[in-house]
């Protein structure tokens, strides 16, 4: 029943009495509807109470506003928002069947959510925060729980590459969660949903996805290498062509920012509350399409290729190395995206 929307007076004196409304399936943190304004399909949003509720919903509703600037369009449309009931009226789009190809669409639209932003958008989200010390220190006890020797000059490589993330221009406008199922490939292609973890930052933290695994993401995939890289020039060619500039920073850093971050390990409610990297040795755990253990290999192993640092390259490839002789059955990420 309609009724059970909490869609208050000014809202229905916007866009008028909605009608035929119908849950949806969503994350803990929201309750979704499908319902009809003027025979017209939405989405009814809203942001459940409870910790960070306020700031996911003045996320969204920034992040939203933002991406409406891109054209095409990258994102549904905001009808409308109730701040006080943390409820957004949205375009309702029909999500299709991806094609095989499909992360190359999905890397030219980040490319065009990531260029939305502008210069007088840098107080309208939070800053991207990247790997701190206590990931580094976190990720070299697990280096030396499994065994491999860690290089003299590991610790300063991580420590630089760290730096480096920091002091990169926080420009465009991240998702937060840029994920297959967070994606939806219209007929007027890719529009990307659920900006609760929209920040500003460099947009090579989330190209840097696409090779890493997805890393917050439950649907953790890993697609064939030509995809990848057809992928990956997709994002470039489109980020020049919306900015006039090339993409700041280096991929291989922003693999291994992702690769030190034991919270990519678990999903959103579990962040922040344990060292999540020295439970490896000791258990694995299953989210979504992979486990932990078979996250962390496909990082050590892409890292190990990718970067041109000797010792994080010797380091990465030794725990790598060392996973598999513990762990002979470690599978690789599905290619396929669920």
């Amino acid at each position: 029943m309609w009724s059970r929307l909490p869609f208050g007076e000014r809202l229905r004196a916007e866009l008028g009495t909605p009608r035929g409304a119908r849950r949806l399936g969503s994350s803990p943190r929201s309750r979704v509807w499908r319902a009809e304004l003027a025979g017209t399909p939405v989405v009814v949003k809203q942001l459940r109470a409870g910790p960070g509720a306020d700031d996911r919903y003045a996320r969204e509703t920034a992040a939203l506003r933002i991406a409406a600037r891109a054209e095409p369009p990258v994102a549904p449309r905001l009808l409308g928002a109730d701040p006080a009931a943390r409820l957004l009226v949205l375009e309702h789009l029909e999500h299709g069947t991806p094609h095989e190809d499909w992360v190359v669409d999905h890397a030219a639209a980040l490319a065009r959510l990531h260029a939305s932003a502008g210069p007088g958008d840098g107080d309208t989200l939070p800053a991207w925060t990247g790997p701190a010390g206590e990931d580094v220190e976190a990720f070299l006890r697990l280096a030396r729980t499994l065994g491999a020797v860690v290089p003299a000059g590991a610790r300063a490589e991580l420590d630089g590459l760290a730096d480096r993330l920091a002091r990169l221009p926080g420009r465009a406008l991240l998702h937060g969660d840029p994920c297959p199922g967070n994606d939806l490939h219209t007929g007027q292609g890719v529009r990307f949903v659920d900006f609760e973890q929209a920040s500003r930052g460099p947009g090579i933290v989330e190209l840097a996805y696409l090779r890493i695994g997805f890393p917050t993401c439950w649907c953790a995939t890993a697609p064939a290498p030509e995809r990848l890289a057809a992928a990956e020039a997709a994002y470039r060619a489109q980020w020049r062509a919306s900015t006039g500039t090339e993409v700041d920073g280096d991929l291989a850093d922003a693999c291994a920012g992702w690769l030190v971050r034991g919270d990519a390990l678990v999903q959103r409610a579990r962040r922040g509350t344990a060292d999540h990297l020295a439970r490896i040795p000791r258990r694995d755990w299953t989210w979504g399409t992979a486990t932990a253990r078979q996250r962390l290999a496909h990082r050590l192993r892409t890292v190990g290729r990718l970067t041109a640092s000797r010792d994080l390259a010797r380091l990465t490839t030794a725990m790598y190395e060392g996973m598999l002789a513990r762990w002979p059955g470690l599978r690789p990420l599905p290619e396929r995206r669920p």
